[in-house]
């Protein structure tokens, strides 16, 4: 009795040829079926990092965190381009430390801490979904990769807008809050800003020249102001009571706020972060700004930092119109960071209501 695929086993075949069709049509199913799954496991895309780390970013991180471009960012930046290609399984210790390792040589300490952790996340989100069973992040201790000392401080985009909300819902004085405000979009020193005098302040030109003799290293420094500093110096124009200083002490109109006032103000808010002072204002700018990828040149200019070489010799050209459009995204960017999704905190008439 000869059977081809798809042929009824005929009613008067002898048992012995029955047993033998019904053997022939068993193996022939299970090999279409092995067929099949051999088709299926071809096109199913394999447990990359890149798959995964986007699987996980929909499921988990994005739902999960009022922020999730952040560790989108992270991901885009530095994990996938690194990483992404490879099995989840094939990711060691190793790959964990190169990544951060070029992070930190950016001089982004806490940016590389960020990122570990960001993977320790995700592969333990792997594990639970059983793609893998070591998580080689959680295996690189974050005392190893950077350790928060208060001149390594820099507060992530997170910690900037629970900063600046606590400051604008704070009983402090008005002119204090727009002091801290402008101390991270202006990367001065607090010295610099709080003996600033309105004769240094051009609103036509948005610029605030700082002279020599106020300068660490007694050179003059020009600041290129975005639009919400300068309306933030406009309002403090209306707050100075005609005052020369653009904050003017509390008990006399001819002296500017003691150096401890803004030190005061900050450690009465209710926002904790280890180690942190207000110098580190400037750390956390300069982070950012190179973790966005502007030119380190432009972020040293805007920090009044001296370029020693061939390099220092064409700072002096003060990439005055590259440093403007930088410190606009800056501004923009710490905006932003103001939003957290539970409610509206109005900052002032310089800025959005959030």
């Amino acid at each position: 009795m000869a059977l081809k695929r798809g042929d009824p086993i005929p009613s008067d075949a002898k048992p012995e040829a029955r047993e033998m069709a019904q053997l022939f049509l068993k193996n022939w199913c299970w090999q279409a079926v092995e067929k099949v799954r051999a088709k299926e496991a071809e096109a199913k895309p394999t447990d990359t990092v890149a798959a995964f780390a986007w699987r996980w970013y929909a499921e988990v991180a994005e739902p999960g965190n009022s922020n999730p471009r952040n560790i989108k960012r992270v991901l885009e930046k530095d994990v996938i381009p690194a990483i992404g290609a490879k099995q989840l399984a094939e990711v060691t210790v190793t790959d964990v430390l190169a990544i951060t390792d070029r992070i930190k040589a950016r001089g982004a300490d806490q940016m590389a801490l960020q990122t570990r952790n960001v993977m320790k996340r995700l592969f333990a989100y792997a594990i639970a979904r059983e793609k893998a069973t070591f998580n080689p992040a959680a295996a690189v201790e974050a005392k190893f990769i950077a350790t928060a000392r208060s001149r390594d401080v820099a507060l992530t985009p997170d910690e900037i807008g629970r900063l600046l909300r606590a400051i604008y819902q704070s009983s402090m004085k008005r002119a204090h809050k727009l002091a801290l405000h402008l101390l991270i979009l202006c990367m001065v020193r607090k010295s610099e800003l709080i003996e600033a005098r309105w004769e240094e302040i051009d609103f036509d030109k948005a610029e605030w020249a700082i002279p020599g003799k106020r300068m660490k290293k007694d050179k003059p420094h020009l600041v290129l102001l975005s639009r919400q500093a300068v309306a933030m110096f406009e309002e403090l124009k209306g707050l100075a009571s005609g005052s020369e200083w653009v904050f003017p002490s509390r008990g006399s109109l001819n002296k500017p706020i003691a150096h401890s006032t803004l030190n005061v103000a900050v450690r009465a808010l209710e926002f904790d972060v280890h180690d942190f002072v207000i110098h580190d204002f400037r750390r956390t700018a300069s982070t950012h700004l190179h973790e966005a990828g502007f030119n380190s040149d432009w972020i040293e200019k805007c920090l009044a930092h001296e370029t020693k070489g061939i390099r220092g010799v064409y700072n002096r050209a003060q990439y005055a119109d590259q440093r403007r459009e930088m410190l606009q995204w800056w501004a923009d960017f710490v905006d932003s960071q103001i939003q957290d999704g539970r409610g509206k905190v109005i900052i002032g008439p310089f800025g959005k209501a959030y």
